[in-house]
């Protein structure tokens, strides 16, 4: 009787010795859409508008000014007259070297008449014809002297500065304005120097302004090779490739360098595995399993790496745990 009941719990005892092998678990893996992420944290710059040429104007002789006759922001045109000097003295200058040409003039007459007629020697004939060269040239000179106590506009732009006044008495050379020239506009930013690898001139830009709801786009015209000692930043322009009337100078505008790449795709930088020295990011098939990809990162940026080549937009990648995936393994996305 015993033994009869031992061989059922014997089989029983087999059996539950070797449980079947339980199912995979597929794990849950962080996702996201290539594309869809957000570059927040792009490196974008304030800055303000500037022309691309703005050129002091100055008298080209010393004075007093007696009149200015344009202000800050007038639109001026190539020889529009903006402030003159008190013009007496160079007007007596003027009168005085005429004098002296007229003097000269009549004395080499003179020493040619007696030339003639062979009561001088040709040496003082070629010293009156030298004075007489000298005058000329002092007459000229006084004259044009007189032209310059008005100070003309020699290119078409707008009056961005006003730097004396009338009544103010300036040096020949001395700064009295500041014309924006008119054309090509551009945007005057600073660069830290944590931001400068991989930054060039000609690199293509987005420019934001507060007045304008679409960006404008910008390439980067000018980098300074040396730091500002105060700042310790890089001075950089900016050109506006979009013309628009409704830029003004002066006003505020936000670049950002990362956004201005339309055909590149910025992703976590968890998501990138390195595969010896070709990175690559794990795409999430439409049956939830994974596949290794190589891509061609174009840069790392605090927003994340930045994808040129590799991958589109719309594919889903996984973004966090990438070196525990295998190739064709099942996983459960979790955006």
């Amino acid at each position: 009787m015993k033994t009869a009941y031992a061989f059922p719990f014997v089989l029983v005892l087999a059996a539950c010795g070797n449980p079947p092998p339980p199912a995979p678990v597929a794990p849950f893996v962080k996702t996201v859409i290539a594309g869809a992420q957000i570059n927040s944290s792009a490196a974008a710059y304030s800055g303000e508008v500037h022309a691309r040429h703005e050129t002091t104007l100055a008298f080209r002789v010393g004075g007093k000014i007696v009149e200015r006759l344009v202000d800050v922001g007038a639109v001026v045109k190539p020889g529009q007259p903006l402030a003159r000097l008190d013009p007496a003295d160079l007007v007596l200058q003027a009168r005085q070297s005429e004098a002296q040409r007229a003097l000269a003039e009549a004395d080499a007459k003179r020493y040619r008449d007696l030339r003639a007629r062979n009561f001088i020697s040709q040496s003082a004939l070629d010293a009156k014809e030298t004075a007489l060269q000298t005058a000329t040239a002092q007459a000229s000179l006084a004259r044009n002297q007189a032209d310059y106590a008005v100070l003309r506009a020699d290119k078409a732009g707008a009056i961005a500065q006003v730097l004396a006044e009338p009544g103010q008495v300036v040096a020949a050379g001395q700064g009295v304005f500041r014309l924006a020239e008119a054309g090509e506009v551009e945007v005057a930013i600073a660069i830290p120097e944590s931001r400068l690898d991989g930054l060039k001139p000609g690199a293509p830009a987005e420019i934001s302004f507060w007045t304008e709801r679409k960006p404008l786009r910008g390439r980067l015209r000018e980098l300074s090779p040396v730091a500002d000692a105060a700042t310790r930043t890089y001075a950089a322009r900016v050109t506006l490739l979009d013309a628009d009337p409704a830029i003004a100078l002066g006003m505020t505008a936000t670049v950002r360098f990362d956004a201005a790449t339309p055909d590149a795709l910025i992703v976590p930088r968890t998501a990138i595995f390195q595969q010896g020295d070709q990175p690559a990011v794990w795409i999430v098939g439409a049956d939830d399993t994974v596949a290794l990809r190589p891509v061609t990162v174009g840069a790392y940026r605090d927003a994340g790496a930045t994808i040129v080549a590799g991958l589109k937009p719309g594919e889903r990648i996984a973004a966090a745990g990438v070196h525990k995936l295998n190739a064709g393994e099942k996983v459960k996305p979790v955006p």
